[in-house]
């Protein structure tokens, strides 16, 4: 309308009446776990007694916290084991009958996902159940589906968790990020980077979109599966296990 003003196409912007009256619509954050209840967390996963892929995809989410997309419509081709990192494309080959699943990393870049010796023992359990299909996670009842978008909340329901106020699947991100930026460790850009976040600052994000800080981000991610295995006996604080980390 502004253009068209002063373009001479039409003497006055009606839009200008508009402004404010449509209210600015509020981010919606995900629930997440404080951190000393990532015990119970644990070991309600552990004792999981539903689906074995279920829970070993609950388990997954948690260790490399990718979005839900990136993760149902993952490829066994998209692993590579010895070098233990997952390449996540910007756009997947369709899948003939599967709805969306030509969908890839969100921001429509090649997203690598360092993998940790837990991760690799997770995925390992998971080949022998999906190896000979396509996707690393299939359809409850029908191996050549993807697994539903809403199995890992379901499964955190079947645990206990009300997964719209306690802690949901998307949560598993809030509660990565935040504990790698408390544990004091990590840059920043290496943090942004495994979270696959879009960088606000144009100027910035040209210089910076080539950067992969890969070697950081493989310990990083290492380091977040440790803190894992060190919280499944008592609460530990990422700062505190950083710490005691660096004292090792």
């Amino acid at each position: 309308m502004r253009f068209a003003v002063q373009n001479g196409l039409i003497e006055y912007n009606p839009a200008t009446d508009i402004a404010g009256t449509v209210p600015t619509s509020k981010t919606k954050h995900r629930p997440a776990l404080d951190f000393d209840r990532i015990p119970k967390l644990l070991s309600r996963i552990e004792n999981y007694k539903g689906r074995p892929l279920t829970k070993l995809a609950t388990e997954l989410s948690l260790l490399i916290f990718i979005r839900s997309s990136e993760l149902r419509f993952g490829r066994w081709n998209e692993i590579d084991f010895d070098r233990a990192i997952w390449t996540i494309l910007a756009e997947r080959e369709d899948i003939e009958g599967i709805k969306f699943a030509h969908r890839g990393a969100k921001m429509r870049t090649p997203h690598l996902v360092p993998l940790s010796r837990q991760a690799i023992e997770v995925l390992k359990q998971i080949y022998s159940f999906t190896g000979n299909q396509a996707l690393i996670f299939t359809g409850d009842h029908n191996p050549k589906r993807a697994m539903s978008e809403n199995t890992v909340n379901a499964a955190l329901r079947t645990m206990g968790y009300d997964t719209k106020t306690e802690v949901c699947g998307h949560g598993f991100r809030t509660m990565a990020c935040s504990a790698l930026i408390e544990s004091g460790l990590w840059s920043k850009d290496a943090v942004e980077r495994q979270m696959s976040h879009q960088e606000r600052n144009a100027i910035r994000a040209a210089y910076i979109h080539k950067a992969e800080h890969l070697n950081e981000r493989q310990k990083m991610m290492q380091w977040w599966a440790d803190f894992l295995n060190a919280n499944k006996t008592k609460a530990v604080s990422p700062f505190d296990f950083a710490n005691s980390s660096r004292a090792v």
